[in-house]
């Protein structure tokens, strides 16, 4: 992975363009959307419901025609429960988050130094992988993508690898628990036995 450039020196567009999302997919704009609720609720230091509202009740209304996907603010077509539920549930659980995410970050990158926007990408789709069961290597396209129309550096490389590292630490962790349960499945079964010995019945 190559190392962070600093903020000076990064191209971010502020604002995906219509162009981006010709097609109008409305979970991926879904999840634009909650990127950058994310985003101006760790800026503002505001209450992510706030946000949250916000975002429904003006950004995601008032557009004149279709054309407005994303020009002058609008969120035109974003699946309004998706985007809901990923914010919602990323801020309710982001101290844990974002300590899986630190575990699996390069050395030479700091959580702290990241770039907002990208732990607002990093936070949504750590958030979504947990919380639903949509196949992981989708969901590490479909951020991959949406890290695409912010930068235009090497920030979707290092999105990509940091999500594939982490879905595949908690395949390990499930695959370790999971084995931890079955080893002790023989040993409660024996426990039973003893404490509660089988009796014979006396016949009639």
């Amino acid at each position: 992975m190559t190392k962070q450039h600093n903020s000076s020196q990064q191209e971010k567009q502020t604002q995906p363009t219509s162009q981006q999302y010709p097609h109008r997919r409305y979970r991926t704009i879904a999840r634009v959307a909650a990127v950058q609720a994310l985003f101006q609720s760790e800026q503002n230091n505001d209450d992510i419901e706030i946000v949250i509202q916000q975002f429904l009740k003006h950004r995601m209304q008032g557009a004149k025609s279709t054309n407005t996907l994303y020009e002058e603010g609008y969120i035109l077509g974003a699946d309004k429960n998706l985007f809901q539920h990923i914010a919602r549930h990323a801020m309710q659980n982001k101290e844990g988050l974002l300590k899986e995410i630190r575990r699996v970050l390069p050395k030479t990158w700091s959580l702290e130094r990241l770039d907002p926007v990208l732990r607002a990408i990093f936070l949504a789709a750590s958030s979504e992988a947990k919380s639903s069961s949509i196949d992981v290597a989708v969901l590490i396209n479909e951020y991959v993508d949406i890290a695409h129309s912010f930068f235009v550096g090497s920030e979707p490389q290092l999105v990509n690898g940091v999500l594939d590292a982490l879905f595949h630490a908690r395949r390990s962790q499930r695959h370790s628990e999971a084995t931890v349960l079955e080893s002790c499945v023989p040993q409660t079964i024996a426990l039973e036995e003893k404490v509660f010995p089988q009796t014979k019945t006396e016949a009639g």
